[in-house]
């Protein structure tokens, strides 16, 4: 398997990136698409409306939205394909998935990552 990194859309876009994914839900303020220079907006892999809204980006919250999201992302059927699609396409080549979160530490990206290289 290839890299898997993650980045925030806000930082300069690099050629080492690779195949760059957005899994935001919601399109970054601030960031026009011309600029963005993405491969993919996947917002259907990010967390639904709800669980997004209950964490709000609150530390203390992480444990139980890590939980909860990978929940979503191992029992929606639509999430499941979306995980086996970025498995594959990272077999071929580097994927950098792509947020807009201030905080690098406590975001869904990172538990993304976390479930795409779990075999």
């Amino acid at each position: 398997m290839e890299d898997i990194c993650i980045k925030r859309i806000y930082e300069p876009y690099e050629e080492k990136d690779g195949y760059r994914v957005l899994v935001d839900r919601l399109w970054p303020r601030g960031i026009k698409k011309e600029d963005a220079r993405i491969s993919v907006w996947e917002k259907d892999i990010a967390p639904s409306s709800e669980l997004r809204k209950a964490f709000n980006h609150k530390p203390a919250l992480f444990n139980e939205f890590r939980d909860k999201y990978l929940f979503e992302l191992r029992t929606q059927a639509d999430k499941v394909r979306k995980i086996e699609e970025l498995r594959r396409i990272s077999k071929e080549k580097k994927i950098t998935l792509l947020y807009a979160a201030k905080d690098p530490i406590h975001n869904h990206a990172r538990v993304l990552r976390e479930e795409l290289v779990r075999e």
